[in-house]
């Protein structure tokens, strides 16, 4: 256990954390200077070793839902400070801060697993949860909470939501409607466009990730591309929320449009940049 503490208080090592000081570059200080205090807090962590790793895993995961925590808190602050809605800062900033630990755990996955599943697997898992245990757990949790609700916590819930009181004079767990569908159909559209690819580069080179240096750095370019879509054309939706079904519908195609076009821009300057070095080599 002591052993993880010598290795996070290392800017480089091997697996023996044989590490020189010596062998870091002006890069590996700077990150490690850093990432100095995760490390060591995750250092904590008691090693796979002991209990059969049940309790590095449980208590690998409390600490990773402390740091996602903190980080979410930290960009929604961002993100008010900026002077932005809190339904951009949402799909910006928070998402970008809760996400980092499912990105890094895709990455520890491609790199070390001979195949691509648990890298993919990590998000498809994530969102899941997300989703299923992250919506319906409060969900659960209010419709317990209503059932039980004081008289007195019924008569603010009617105060605080007049128009819909009449309409549920019980009480309820009430969430209000905003640019969900929109947002909904654009992820679902990038979605598969990125499913597609998948299954394409499994056919085409027998590998979901990596491969051939050509064909790996061009769906790199695709995938972010296809993020600065679904951020672009949700948070317009946001600023503007009274949009018609025809101009949401122009601005999807609109978005899809330019993913492509900024494909072909970024393929022929990554071409260019390859024959470069191979002239410069040569």
């Amino acid at each position: 256990w002591m052993e993880q503490f010598k290795w996070a208080l290392r800017p480089v090592g091997d697996e023996d954390g044989d590490g020189e000081m010596d062998e870091a570059t002006a890069s590996d200080w700077a990150i490690h200077f850093v990432a100095l205090p995760w490390k060591v807090f995750f250092a904590a962590i008691p090693p796979p070793s002991y209990c059969g790793g049940k309790l590095c895993f449980g208590i690998a995961l409390v600490f990773i839902g402390c740091v996602t925590a903190i980080i979410g808190d930290l960009a929604s602050l961002m993100g008010c400070c900026m002077g932005l809605p809190d339904a951009i800062t949402a799909i910006t900033f928070v998402a970008l801060g809760t996400s980092l630990p499912d990105t890094f755990a895709s990455k520890v996955a491609a790199v070390e697993d001979f195949t691509a599943d648990n890298a993919i697997g990590n998000v498809t898992g994530s969102n899941s949860v997300n989703v299923f245990l992250g919506l319906g757990l409060p969900w659960m949790i209010a419709s317990i909470y209503w059932v039980v609700a004081p008289e007195s916590t019924l008569k603010e819930w009617k105060l605080k939501y007049p128009d819909i009181a009449p309409k549920y004079p019980d009480g309820g767990f009430i969430v209000v409607a905003g640019d969900l569908v929109f947002s909904v159909i654009v992820f679902t559209t990038v979605s598969l466009l990125a499913l597609g690819t998948i299954g394409y580069r499994r056919k085409a080179f027998e590998a979901e990730l990596g491969g051939p240096s050509g064909p790996k750095s061009v769906t790199t370019i695709f995938f972010v591309l296809l993020w600065i879509m679904y951020v672009a054309c949700a948070s317009w939706k946001i600023l503007n929320s009274d949009a018609s079904v025809g101009v949401q519908v122009a601005v999807l195609v609109i978005g899809l449009a330019g993913v492509l076009v900024m494909m072909i821009i970024l393929s022929l300057l990554l071409s260019g940049l390859n024959y470069w070095r191979r002239s410069r080599d040569q």
